[in-house]
């Protein structure tokens, strides 16, 4: 609140001087009325108030103190002389403009930090305009045609030497490009006020021309007022920081005033001629000096575009992190590097090389941390090259090398070799040491094949997939069967965004069986995917593609809703009980999805399957990778009465805390265990276990996998009580369901022959 009185009151005094002025001009007022003391005495009172608040610069208090005391002083000495023109007071007006050029300067220099070069410059060339004019309208003639002295003479020449230095650095500082204050303005609007009032006293001291002295004393009085109106404003503590930048910099103001600075005084000397050897002698020195100022500028100008342009290309073509070259500039240099080995021996080597885990740091550690580490991956890979070789960064945590000397596929392991080893050393963080590894992709220009960079890059970052896949922290070769595989599966995620569209996706259903009554109480939909022009294209090839990139969300919604709809249709026509249940398999990154409780609760009410008939199977993985997100959404679901199996049991990695945890209601065994449970007794060692677990857990089980009537039968004493696999049924289509189930309820089954 108080600072917006502040900056109130200081745009009312600032119109209030213009009103003052105005007033002590019109009625000729005297240096001793009552508009000269407010001006004066509010100008004072107004620094001294503003100086308490708003702790302004030191050198900013004094100087406006000083002129102001100074050019009042000369005024009031003026009007009470009556022997003419006094030393006394054309010092004072020397000493005030001495003490604007000293004060200028010092916030000049805090001010243009940076940008002080040009600047300066377009300064001088305003400055040196306005003398030449000065020089040959108001100097040269007073020379000739004042009544006094030489000393009074050279004295107010001097006087209007130095205020031509104040207009240079008043010129230099409205030019910089940091932004404009209401006390910037203020200040500005006063000095140049003040100097109108030098100006307009040189025409009062000429015998050849009359101004009345409240004329030039009103533009004085104006003055102060604006310089104590700067001061009650809050900003003016900042007036000679330089930190806060215009949006645009006052380019074209910079250029019409140092344009008119220029040709004025070039018209004026045309149509002018030199009075005497002295004036022509100043005409041409100030000539000289104002061409050299010209020049200068135009040498600036043409270096600062061509630093301009430099800077542009360099930040277009490296990375501004670490400062290596990015992906244009590296694929400029492999497709050089294979131009010149054409008909030679050398064959470029580039090396495709993934920071592992990345994310995994960027998301614990902060983004400062992974900027950190990613300069120091730079720092080794440079170390780590010969001088030959070209490093650059192209992505996020992607680096590429480029060896345009190796000539065996031999020397271009080794130097990946070479970078895996420079990245074992543990590297320093926030938290203390940490250990960085690589997936490094290498590709070989082949003689008998003419690559473009392009391809040459992709043969790497395809190498750097494999390596990844093969577990992470070690090297791939290229070889064609990589280009072959990485294109079908180009193909394969391609189709896959179009699938569900083209209903290309089927379900097909395996029973799921209680072994003691041999009744079907449930089935698992699975997924297929019928491509159009290209048959059927196996789960294993598009599943995996599916999670990665995240199509899995839209074809498990669809998945949920059409097997949940085709569970209805069952019960409602008597194909099995009302309590059969139907169990769908979830990925991590459907848990993940926020929308993905809703979608299964709708799934839910639109078919009027009972959330109890509901099974959710998920993996072992997804309570080891993604534990957080993947707890937070089965909860919910389970809270909605879906219930969670956990798919594969005993092949993933997860503890017993995990499964804790949980809300797990089902365990399902996997295949692996139950083939060898009726020939191993280890393995059936290790089913009893599960089972047992899960009987504790108060969880059922369920096998999978089971193929012939000895495993069942051993599962059956080993009191696991459901199972399914193809010794029951194989997954069949929607409409082979009813007949299924009739042949597996028939008491004649295999059921009776086996139990």
């Amino acid at each position: 609140m108080l600072r917006r009185a502040f900056i109130a009151v200081s745009w009312l005094a600032a119109l209030g001087a213009g009103a003052l002025g105005a007033l002590h001009g019109i009625t000729q007022a005297s240096t001793t009325s009552t508009t000269a003391l407010i001006a004066v005495v509010g100008a004072f009172g107004a620094i001294v108030i503003g100086s308490i608040a708003h702790k302004p610069p030191f050198v900013v208090a004094v100087t406006a103190a000083f002129s102001i005391l100074v050019i009042s002083a000369s005024r009031h000495i003026e009007a009470q002389s009556t022997s003419g023109t006094s030393p006394i007071v054309e010092l004072l007006l020397l000493a005030s403009q001495a003490g604007l050029v000293v004060g200028l300067l010092l916030i000049v220099r805090r001010r243009l930090i940076g940008q002080l070069a040009n600047v300066l410059t377009d300064g001088i060339i305003v400055g040196l305009g306005a003398w030449v004019l000065v020089w040959i309208f108001l100097i040269q003639p007073s020379l000739a045609l004042t009544n006094n002295t030489p000393a009074i003479t050279a004295i107010q020449s001097a006087t209007l030497g130095v205020a031509m230095i104040v207009l240079f650095l008043l010129a230099t500082l409205l030019f910089s490009n940091t932004a404009p204050s209401a006390p910037v303005a203020f200040l500005g609007l006063s000095v140049s006020l003040g100097l109108a009032g030098i100006i307009l006293r040189s025409v009062i001291v000429r015998s050849d021309a009359y101004l009345f002295a409240s004329t030039v004393n009103a533009s004085f009085f104006i003055a102060f007022a604006l310089a104590g109106a700067s001061f009650l404003h809050p900003n003016i503590r900042h007036i000679d920081s330089g930190a806060i930048s215009r949006s645009t910099a006052p380019l074209m103001t910079r250029l019409m005033t140092t344009t008119v600075s220029l040709i004025a005084p070039i018209i004026v000397l045309a149509i002018t001629d030199p009075h005497d050897s002295t004036d022509r002698g100043v005409r041409t020195v100030s000539v000289i000096v104002l061409a050299a100022a010209v020049m200068l500028r135009v040498i600036q100008s043409v270096r600062l575009n061509a630093t301009t342009q430099d800077t542009l290309v360099r930040n277009a073509l490296t990375d501004s992190l670490t400062g290596l070259p990015n992906r244009i500039l590296m694929l400029e240099h492999i497709e050089k590097a294979i131009q010149s080995s054409w008909k030679t021996t050398q064959r470029p080597t580039v090396l495709f090389i993934d920071v592992d885990r990345f994310k995994s740091i960027n998301d614990s550690l902060g983004h400062s941390t992974g900027d950190a580490i990613l300069t120091e991956v730079a720092r080794r890979l440079s170390n780590a090259i010969s001088p030959q070789a070209t490093v650059a960064r192209i992505a996020g945590d992607e680096f590429v090398v480029l060896d345009s000397t190796t000539e065996s596929p031999t020397q271009s392991v080794v130097l990946a070799e070479r970078i895996l080893d420079a990245l074992r050393d543990p590297m320093k963080g926030n938290g203390g040491d940490m250990f960085v590894t690589a997936s490094i992709g290498v590709a070989y220009a082949v003689p008998t094949l003419r690559l473009s960079a392009e391809d040459l890059m992709q043969h790497a970052d395809t190498a750097m997939y494999r390596a990844k896949s093969a577990g992470r922290n070690c090297i791939a070769l290229f070889d064609d069967s990589m280009l072959e595989s990485v294109t079908k599966r180009l193909d394969v995620e391609t189709a896959l965004y179009r699938a569900l569209e083209r209903n290309e996706l089927r379900l097909v259903h395996q029973p799921i069986v209680d072994i003691d009554l041999g009744i079907v109480i449930g089935f698992e939909a699975l997924m297929r995917w019928d491509r159009t022009g290209a048959g059927t294209v196996s789960p294993i090839d598009f599943i995996p593609i599916a999670e990665e990139t995240g199509t899995i969300v839209p074809l498990g919604s669809w998945a949920i809703n059409d097997a949940l709809q085709q569970l209805r249709s069952w019960v409602d026509t008597g194909v099995c009980s009302p309590s059969t249940t139907m169990s769908v398999n979830v990925s991590a990154r459907q848990l993940h999805d926020p929308e993905f409780v809703t979608i299964v609760s709708n799934a839910l009410e639109s078919s009027g399957v009972s959330p109890e008939q509901l099974w959710l199977e998920v993996t072992e993985s997804v309570m080891i990778t993604e534990p957080t997100q993947a707890l937070s959404a089965l909860r919910r679901l389970n809270a909605l009465g879906v219930r969670i199996a956990i798919d594969d049991f005993g092949t993933g990695y997860s503890s017993l805390s995990l499964l804790q945890k949980f809300p797990i209601q089902c365990i399902k065994i996997d295949r692996a265990f139950v083939n060898d449970v009726s020939t191993d007794q280890a393995t059936q060692n290790i089913v009893r276990t599960i089972i047992a677990m899960a009987e504790a857990m108060g969880a059922d089980v369920v096998a999978e996998g089971v193929e012939d009537k000895s495993q069942l039968q051993t599962l059956k004493t080993l009191d696991c009580h459901r199972a399914q696999g193809y010794l029951i049924s194989p997954p069949v289509d929607v409409h082979d369901v009813p007949r299924v189930v009739r042949s597996i309820e028939d008491p004649d089954s295999w059921v009776s022959t086996t139990i």
